[in-house]
């Protein structure tokens, strides 16, 4: 069992998906507001609504963090220290920066709003840990680049809290400070407004040969040669804390709340079970099985140890072992519940339940009826409402699939 309470801290591009979760059990998340965050505008909040989400957050007891890791130029430097005091005013728990020059500014206008210091700003040693504990920082997020042994010894050496990604898609570039982006398409990944441009297909030319181009291809569909396996932290998740690491990172914030609520969901019950002693291996490959139900990349444990650990070969695509088709919204008389529909369920479908309460819980789909009260063979319009027969327990905001690979 392990000492320290560990934080279980979820991304939020918007307000169903921080209430997603926090239903499915973070204890914190991190959100972008409308000053320098690491994402595209429509992920992000503006200052109303990031009021409203503090709001929702402090109500159940969770914390609320705001990404401002861009590298800032010198006009946003110089209208940071009203915007980290308003952060301050609505109570924003902590704010997470990359910029060196950006974390002396907060620090030194708005000293009492805490400072966690970005995966971005590269830490992966004692000496710099110190130096920007030394300028305000509560919290240092790993660089993804460091080892269980490297963690462990920046631990033994600083007072300060470690946090650290568990899950999520990496960047090949190092700690996400990449080019290739601002290059080829004039977004810079180091302003919020990545590309992806590693996970294009790209050929060879030889230098005498112009205009004749050859596939650089694992298989008929190419490869990605430039783009990361995802990373997938669950199998040693106590050896990360026993590393150090008190705050376990989900990435995603251009994440549905689809995938926020199944990675939540197999992280928490993980975190939990570890807290217990609960070592069940049959229950860990559960919680496994969870998360191919997303999709992704194949998986990685990336660099804890030492070098970069694949659980799986990469064959150029994403996975993804089910099809998300509804969310309960109500519980009907006579064992029948009510959804509304995101993609086709037909009579005879075996529809898993993804529930913060329940685990590998199904039932058969059978008995559909539509918004007019007329039976159907297939729920099969998205958006609408459809109530049908369920014999197993649910509750209002779990959300059905239909799993369509056995993994």
């Amino acid at each position: 069992m392990m000492k320290n309470k560990l934080e279980l801290l979820a991304p939020a591009g918007d307000l169903e998906c921080l209430q997603t979760a926090l239903r499915y059990g973070a204890d914190a998340v991190y959100v972008g507001g409308p000053m320098l965050q690491l994402r595209a505008n429509h992920v992000g909040f503006t200052m109303e609504t990031l009021a409203d989400a503090v709001k929702e957050v402090h109500a159940l007891g969770r914390k609320l963090y705001v990404t401002v890791n861009a590298f800032a130029y010198n006009d946003e430097i110089e209208r940071l220290p009203e915007y980290a005091a308003s952060l301050r005013d609505i109570g924003v728990d902590a704010v997470i920066v990359s910029d060196l020059g950006a974390i002396a500014t907060i620090h030194n206008t708005v000293p009492d709003l805490p400072i966690h210091v970005s995966t971005q700003a590269n830490c992966m040693n004692f000496a710099s840990a110190e130096v920007y504990r030394s300028l305000g920082a509560e919290r240092i997020v790993l660089a993804r680049e460091m080892s269980l042994e490297e963690i462990r010894t920046l631990h033994n050496r600083v007072d300060t809290e470690l946090e650290a990604f568990v899950h999520g898609a990496m960047c090949m570039s190092y700690s996400g400070r990449c080019m290739i982006s601002a290059y080829l398409t004039g977004r810079s990944a180091n302003r919020g407004a990545c590309a992806q441009s590693c996970r294009w297909t790209y050929a060879l030319q030889e230098e005498k040969r112009p205009g004749e181009f050859f596939p650089v291809e694992e298989d008929e569909r190419g490869t990605t040669i430039l783009s990361s396996h995802d990373l997938c932290c669950i199998d040693f998740l106590d050896q990360i804390a026993e590393a150090g690491v008190t705050s376990f990172k989900i990435e995603g914030r251009m994440k549905t709340p689809y995938y926020v609520a199944t990675v939540v969901n197999a992280y928490r019950k993980r975190l939990d079970d570890i807290a217990a002693g609960n070592t069940d291996p049959a229950r860990l490959r559960l919680l496994k099985r969870e998360l191919d139900a997303a999709s992704h990349r194949p998986y990685s444990m990336g660099f804890y140890f030492g070098e970069l650990k694949h659980h799986m070969p990469d064959t150029g695509a994403y996975i993804q072992h089910c099809t998300f088709v509804g969310v309960v919204k109500e519980i009907l008389p006579e064992g029948r519940i009510r959804i509304e529909v995101r993609n086709r369920i037909k009579e005879g479908d075996r529809v898993e339940i993804l529930s913060p309460d329940t685990l590998g819980k199904s039932f058969i789909a059978k008995d559909i009826i539509d918004n007019n009260g007329v039976a159907q063979s297939a729920a099969a319009r998205p958006s609408e409402m459809y109530t049908m027969a369920c014999d197993a327990p649910v509750a209002p905001g779990d959300i059905l699939r239909i799993r369509m690979k056995e993994c």
